[in-house]
């Protein structure tokens, strides 16, 4: 098994997202990670699905997909063909001895600190995940009070589109 990152184009209306994450729960797959956000067609929304399956698994999730109504298009991104990036906002225990030395660690990550507190501080890192478990993992030994990433997001380099024509 491997991952796989399916962009998928769906109309933006109320239930898409509960019809397909029904169809993912009704048939035993499993959700990786999962990101949704409009597109510059305010009546489309755009899904980014990781799912960790074997080649014939992903093409019965494919074929399953493309019977909803609400879909429009689905593509596979690869790696190679596609800028895979995550956000993460993590909060990380400081007190005035190790707060510089926290903020060096999410300097050296570029990350930014968006919020600052008498006995914590909160970093926003965008990147791969690689990036992003590396930084949570020089953030641990001063003590991660918080953690949540959204997900992989991905769109194709160059001038390729995913459009609904």
């Amino acid at each position: 098994m491997r991952k796989h990152v399916l962009s998928v184009l769906v109309e933006n209306q109320s239930g898409v997202l509960s019809r397909i994450s029904g169809l993912f729960s009704r048939r035993g797959y499993n959700i990786h990670s999962l990101s949704v956000g409009e597109t510059e067609d305010p009546t489309i929304s755009r899904m980014t699905i990781v799912v960790e399956e074997d080649q014939q698994t992903l093409e019965q999730i494919k074929k399953q997909l493309n019977k909803l109504i609400d879909v429009i298009k689905i593509i596979e991104l690869r790696s190679d063909t596609a800028v895979y990036r995550e956000l993460a906002l993590i909060k990380v225990r400081t007190d005035k001895d190790t707060r510089a030395e926290v903020i060096g660690v999410a300097n050296i990550f570029r990350a930014r600190i968006i919020d600052v507190d008498i006995d914590c501080v909160m970093i926003e890192a965008t990147g791969d995940q690689s990036k992003l478990t590396a930084l949570i993992n020089m953030l641990e030994p001063y003590g991660l009070k918080e953690v949540i990433r959204t997900g992989i997001t991905a769109l194709e380099r160059g001038d390729t589109e995913l459009k609904s024509e």
